[in-house]
């Protein structure tokens, strides 16, 4: 029975290794990878909050807010250097508009703790390039 366990605990670990040596993207090839198939538009200065379906955060580079069809990038003035994907956002707005004048906190929820604020810059709606159907 030790000889099967032992076998079992080897597999185990082999089949890890393949994830555990990958590599993590940086933050600019994440973004790439993310925003692969689309076009950027021109650059925005408010979008509406309640059209956001998700956000995400991609390390030290950029904000993504999903409206459905359209991904808007929000690369930050200042403070890019502290997104880290395991944050939470927080946002705190008078108007149903996040703007390029607003600020977002940072918080850790595992710390329970504030762990930074970006200054948001311009919105840069992403769009899916629409190719011709072949008849």
């Amino acid at each position: 029975m030790g000889k099967i366990a032992l076998l079992a605990l080897g597999a185990i670990v082999a089949s890890a290794a393949p994830a555990i040596a990958a590599p993590r993207l940086s933050g600019e090839a994440e973004l790439a990878k993310a925003l692969e198939g689309r076009v950027a538009g021109r650059p925005v200065d408010c979008i509406q909050l309640n059209d956001a379906r998700s956000t995400r955060i991609i390390d030290h580079t950029a904000i993504l807010y999903d409206t459905g069809g359209v991904l808007y990038v929000n690369r930050p003035r200042a403070g890019a250097e502290s997104l880290d994907q395991w944050d939470t956002l927080v946002t705190r707005t008078w108007t149903p508009e996040l703007c390029s004048i607003d600020t977002v906190k940072l918080f850790d929820t595992g710390a329970r703790m504030e762990r930074g604020v970006v200054f948001l810059g311009e919105f840069v709606p992403y769009r899916r390039v629409r190719t011709a159907q072949a008849h």
